[in-house]
């Protein structure tokens, strides 16, 4: 798969379906990339030097090496950090690997647009060892040979500068349209939702389940892959779970989940003890790399078990913002729901009850939007 022609195919092509009319109406531009899917590059000539590693690759080869030089349990001590992804590419020992530059996904996509090589926003380089609370990268990582590939870093829907004169003659763009750094997607769909009080949070209930609650303090532990973004001068703090919709879809129809659900009393709880799986090992907010699936005893009845489901990843998620909490994050206060799982009302109202906070759906959950919002801050910085 050509990754790089298709993302930058995709990229104009968006650009083309903005109305002919409304084009002159943009005043900024901003996106949401995968986070931790890198790039390397020529610095001088913009040429991609070997395909993009996936958010999802994982390079166990470079892992030894970046666990001896970063702080224990950091962020990029996982084999999938974009640290260690530049350390495997590193070793490889390229011709002339001292003139490359990294760059993630948003950023190589704004580059494209802005045509100023080499710069990030702080979401974006965190995996990398970047530190926004100082904002600055670590003595550890600027003591390495491949400090120099590190792209500069600025604050998330920061104006990077006009939108290049080609682009805006070709699409009709107005002359000070400006291009602003982005961020990851998932804290652009957090950024959608418009949770902006530090207690407020995000569940997103997609294959998995996913919770992003905004703190005034930072939390940090790689074990259970909780992590914190820096949001202006607040903390979205993290964590993942391995339950969610997938084991759902797994079990049961879209249909028989709709159906099924409408004969469930969500004000009585489940006595069914579960923990929905799709395969051994779980991260948060239990980290066992072999905790196994528990989705027996089965009852006759398909509502009481798709009760019983629906209440057990209700609980898991009442563990996760119980175990943030104890890890020094600000108590959560309110819920907001993202994802599939954000349309079955009786299950928000299970989750209502056993989280015992306010639960409700986001009225925007779409990470485009929240890019969208940081291209208004970097419009109103003109």
């Amino acid at each position: 798969m050509d990754w790089v022609s298709s993302w930058k195919a995709t990229l104009f092509s968006l650009l083309e379906d903005i109305p002919i009319t409304l084009r002159p109406l943009v005043s900024s531009i901003s996106l949401d990339g995968t986070s931790a899917t890198t790039l390397i590059l020529n610095r001088h000539s913009g040429e991609v030097l070997c395909q993009p590693f996936l958010y999802n690759q994982s390079c166990p080869d470079a892992l030894p090496e970046v666990k001896s030089i970063a702080p224990a349990n950091h962020t990029v001590c996982s084999g999938s950090s974009t640290l260690c992804k530049l350390v495997s590419w590193w070793n490889l020992k390229v011709p002339n690997r001292e003139s490359a530059v990294l760059l993630h996904q948003a950023d190589w996509l704004l580059w494209l647009l802005h045509g100023r090589l080499g710069v990030s926003d702080y979401n974006n380089a965190l995996k990398v060892g970047y530190d926004p609370e100082s904002e600055s990268y670590p003595s550890w990582l600027i003591s390495q040979p491949y400090s120099q590939l590190l792209p500069v870093v600025q604050a998330p829907g920061t104006s990077i500068g006009n939108l290049k004169d080609s682009i805006r003659r070709q699409f009709g763009f107005p002359d000070d349209c400006i291009v602003c750094t982005g961020t990851t997607d998932s804290i652009a769909a957090f950024l959608a939702a418009r949770a902006t009080e530090p207690g407020k949070a995000v569940t997103s209930l997609g294959s998995t389940l996913a919770i992003k609650l905004l703190s005034t303090k930072r939390v940090d532990d790689a074990r259970y892959g909780v992590y914190s973004h820096r949001l202006d001068d607040k903390w979205l703090v993290g964590g993942a779970s391995n339950t969610g919709g997938a084991i759902l879809r797994q079990l049961f129809s879209d249909e028989q989940l709709e159906r099924l659900s409408q004969e469930i009393n969500p004000t009585v709880a489940s006595p069914l003890d579960y923990y929905p799986l799709k395969g051994s090992g779980e991260r948060f907010p239990i980290a066992d790399p072999n905790l196994a699936p528990r989705l027996l005893p089965r009852p006759n009845s398909d509502v009481e078990y798709l009760h019983g489901i629906l209440e057990s990843i209700a609980r898991i998620e009442g563990k996760g913002y119980k175990l943030l909490k104890e890890m020094g994050a600000t108590e959560a206060e309110e819920v907001l729901t993202a994802g599939g799982g954000a349309k079955n009302d009786k299950w928000i109202k299970i989750r209502e009850r056993v989280l015992g906070l306010p639960v409700s759906k986001a009225v925007h959950t779409e990470a485009s939007y929240g890019a969208s919002l940081l291209a208004l801050k970097g419009a109103k910085q003109k």
